[in-house]
């Protein structure tokens, strides 16, 4: 893997935790099905709420400093670097559970993603241009990022913590797309960012129409936005206890009948349950979606990662 936060952690198979809540001492009993124990017994704490975050809320902690990420010859995305320590006040922690969601690492799958992407469009079965594109769990962005560089004509970022999108998402957005100079299209009412929990996050994002009866799917002539052309995800499919919520958002928001999701992830992860195989499970029980795998990457880098692309039937 390219980026210096993967190649320092290549034995690592799953999210490292920090978290006076949580403990592996008694990985038998887990009210999330993660394999977690209580050490007090008390209840996750609440989802935060979901947020609208403005393109001028840049955190003063936001880094100066610029690392590539080389897609191809021809594309090169530039990103920051911020640590949990200078975030959340914890040190070498991936996930805290309720409180961060591991948006600050560059994970692998991020760059599994923006890959896929480029191929597909080089092979002439994706177009991007014009494009109203999602990208969940975004971290660093690069995949919605690489959407903007290629022509989207919306793309909006969603992240579990504002802090997240202020530290890292925007000034990368702002680094890679913003930038003033003639060859750029995309404008500041071109990117939007939104911060909270997924079982909450369509109240804020735009809605297709899957959920509808489909008899009535085309009467769309008075919709501004009729849901997201694209979905992009990479590694949000890791906690178990997430994936109805995730599965429900993407339903609601992907535009019917011709939107398409990207995901990008580990089939499994140790410690947490989740991975591409259980979604996709989830997915065939419900039956209203499809399925194609894109890549499959055995690198060494972590267990067994996989790309795939949904879209209803």
């Amino acid at each position: 893997m390219e980026d210096t936060d993967a190649a320092k952690n290549t034995s690592t198979t799953g999210p490292t935790f920090s978290s006076p809540i949580f403990s592996f001492s008694n990985p038998g009993a887990s009210s999330f099905g993660f394999g977690f124990g209580f050490d007090s017994g008390a209840p996750p704490p609440p989802p935060p709420a979901a947020i609208v975050v403005q393109l001028s809320k840049e955190s003063p902690i936001a880094t100066a400093r610029l690392e590539p990420v080389v897609v191809d010859e021809s594309l090169t995305i530039y990103k920051g670097r911020v640590s949990t320590s200078d975030v959340f006040g914890v040190k070498d922690s991936d996930l805290m559970p309720g409180k961060y969601e591991g948006g600050l690492k560059l994970w692998e799958g991020s760059l599994d993603l923006v890959k896929a992407l480029n191929s597909d469009i080089k092979e002439g079965r994706l177009l991007l241009e014009g494009k109203r594109v999602l990208e969940l769990g975004c971290g660093h962005g690069l995949p919605g990022i690489f959407a903007g560089q290629k022509g989207a004509g919306l793309i909006h970022f969603q992240d579990f913590n504002s802090e997240v999108l202020k530290c890292l998402t925007i000034p990368n957005v702002k680094v890679n797309l913003l930038k003033e100079s003639p060859e750029e299209t995309c404008t500041s009412k071109s990117v939007g960012f939104f911060a909270g929990d997924w079982s909450e996050m369509d109240k804020l994002l735009l809605c297709g129409d899957a959920e509808q009866d489909k008899t009535t799917i085309g009467d769309t002539e008075d919709k501004t936005y009729n849901g997201y052309d694209i979905i992009l995800m990479a590694e949000t499919v890791y906690a178990l206890s997430s994936l109805p919520n995730l599965y429900r958002l993407i339903k609601k928001c992907l535009c019917y009948p011709g939107g398409v999701v990207y995901m990008a992830g580990k089939k499994h992860y140790f410690g947490v349950g989740g991975g591409t195989t259980r979604f996709l499970r989830l997915v065939e029980e419900d039956g209203a979606m499809q399925t194609e795998r894109l890549n499959n990457v055995a690198d060494g880098a972590s267990n067994v990662r996989e790309v795939w692309k949904l879209s209803f039937k």
